[in-house]
């Protein structure tokens, strides 16, 4: 594993902290739920999972979506029997989760100055709502060191290769850094390009697979590690 030309970074869960928010959401909804429905929290936890996947067609990745999700689920998993006024308390979490203090992952903001200044060029590719993917950016502080900042709505292998292509950089000259197996790690490989899995403390399901490190593919314990391994 070396650190190429251009090194390109995940945003959520890999620079700021985003699934302990969402984890902290779910229970308040699962409290907000045992009043109506005598479930276990794993299956109120698995409803609302199994709606937000089916959405993602719809709504795409992000609070939004995931606000309207978890207020349908109320309303299908009580049998419709819900109060407007739960309703009402729901949709305001995603007011809450939009308007929290973006918290930069530990040693972020020293790995882009350090590669920043070694002559890497920095790239950030966030999957999720545009606006809600860009105020984050913005509140984060990191924005500075990157020299392009990509939102997309979907990160796959197609992703991947049309902005290799669009910027007209080579195979050998890319790698990917970022804690999602699904999204950083197996469509990266795909598209013949290396990539580090640096895993957050949280998972979302919908990003969850198993694998092993590979030539294409390296664990890191923490970000700052990047700073150990060899340029190209």
């Amino acid at each position: 594993m070396v650190l190429s030309r251009v090194i390109a970074f995940d945003g959520d869960d890999t620079l700021w902290q985003n699934e302990t928010l969402f984890s902290m959401t779910q229970n308040r909804f699962c409290a907000l739920l045992t009043r109506h429905v005598d479930l276990p929290e794993r299956l109120m936890h698995a409803r609302q999972f199994d709606t937000e996947r089916r959405n993602l067609a719809v709504y795409g990745y992000g609070i939004k979506g995931f606000v309207l999700s978890t207020a349908e689920t109320a309303i299908e998993v009580t049998d419709r029997r819900i109060p407007a006024e739960d309703i009402q308390t729901i949709l305001p979490f995603g007011r809450t989760m939009i308007e929290h203090p973006v918290e930069v992952i530990q040693g972020a903001w020293e790995v882009l100055e350090t590669l920043c200044a070694r002559d890497h060029a920095l790239w950030l590719i966030s999957k999720g709502d545009l606006f809600g993917q860009e105020s984050k950016i913005a509140r984060s502080g990191l924005a500075p060191p990157f020299e392009r900042i990509e939102i997309v709505s979907e990160e796959d292998q197609a992703t991947y290769e049309r902005l290799l292509a669009r910027y007209g950089v080579d195979l050998d000259e890319f790698l990917m850094v970022g804690n999602s197996l699904r999204s950083d790690v197996l469509p990266v490989i795909a598209a013949g390009v290396q990539a580090v899995h640096v895993p957050y403390q949280i998972t979302w399901e919908h990003e969850t697979v198993e694998m092993e490190d590979g030539p294409f593919h390296w664990t890191a314990p923490n970000l700052r590690a990047l700073l150990d391994i060899r340029s190209a």
